[in-house]
């Protein structure tokens, strides 16, 4: 059984101006997602800067989250690393804390062969009893996890259950879903494909987008899973322009900029992150008006 199916947020996570976790507007944007109808919270991913995060951090925000939430969603906790000993210690505190499920990220710099990747997740999905997602974006780890080793990886691995898949390359992706034969849970992630992925027999988004926009990307997933493709691209096309404003530069810069434009969250980022250019503030505000939300207010959702 899938851990969800629809939008599942990679949620940011909150900075005050020294640099420390703000859990108070943690939980804030928390209970704003899941009024939203975000299907699943995904905490500490690339999105909540998982890279900067001492362990000490990473387990405390995957903690706040899963209190705050009290099993109204899955939780998925990000929990890869390029060191397989870090990513079990991450995953078996993950576990004892409460997650629904993990992420586990190619590891990055080391340029594992395939044959590595099958053993390091392998070894990382022994280690615990929850159901695992690999996580595929080669643009961040310089690896690419092919087809052939994610169908593998579930079928020998009970509790490895799918990927979100953010190569970018839907060739490789329709491959995938070829050679899945429906044994591998297919989420994109990315927004600006969530329609062409579920149309290949995705069943949701793991989404930079719903963190200011969840009730418009549950709406882009449901309707396509209730039947509604045309009214699901509809939505997918209508957020087209957000979505390339929200990826203008790397990711999580955007959209802690546009939580900060909506009065949602400041838009402190850790070092080596930096505060975004004046230029694409400006792209990313007429993005968000076209789309309707820059008059968001904390609390309050249109």
């Amino acid at each position: 059984m899938a851990i969800f199916k629809g939008a599942g947020v990679a949620i940011v996570t909150p900075m005050h101006e020294d640099g420390s976790v703000d859990y108070e507007t943690f939980e804030e944007l928390i209970e704003f997602e899941i009024r939203g109808g975000v299907d699943a919270i995904i905490v500490c991913g690339t999105t909540g800067e998982s890279s900067t995060l001492s362990h000490a951090d990473h387990l405390d925000v995957i903690r706040c989250c899963v209190d705050a939430v009290k099993k109204r969603v899955p939780v998925v906790a990000g929990t890869g690393s390029n060191s397989t000993e870090t990513a079990i210690y991450l995953s078996e505190r993950a576990q004892m804390i409460g997650v629904d499920g993990l992420l586990l990220v190619s590891p990055y710099y080391n340029k594992a062969t395939q044959n590595g990747l099958y053993e390091h997740f392998k070894t990382v999905a022994k280690s615990v009893d929850l159901p695992i997602l690999l996580y595929n974006v080669p643009s961040r780890t310089g690896c690419n996890i092919k087809p052939e080793t994610v169908v593998r990886l579930c079928r020998d691995v009970d509790n490895i259950v799918g990927v979100k898949e953010a190569s970018s390359d839907i060739v490789q992706i329709a491959r995938l879903a070829a050679m899945a034969e429906g044994k591998v849970d297919i989420y994109s992630g990315n927004d600006n494909q969530i329609v062409p992925i579920m149309a290949l027999g995705g069943i949701g988004v793991i989404s930079v987008l719903a963190n200011v926009a969840p009730a418009q990307t549950h709406d882009i997933c449901q309707k396509y899973l209730d039947g509604d493709t045309a009214g699901s691209l509809r939505e997918q096309l209508r957020a087209m322009e957000l979505c390339d404003a929200l990826f203008c530069e790397v990711n999580p810069i955007p959209v802690k900029k546009a939580l900060e434009l909506m009065g949602l969250a400041g838009g402190t980022l850790r070092m080596p992150l930096t505060e975004m250019e004046p230029e694409n503030v400006k792209r990313l505000e007429a993005a968000m008006r076209n789309y309707g939300i820059l008059s968001q207010k904390r609390g309050n959702q249109n």
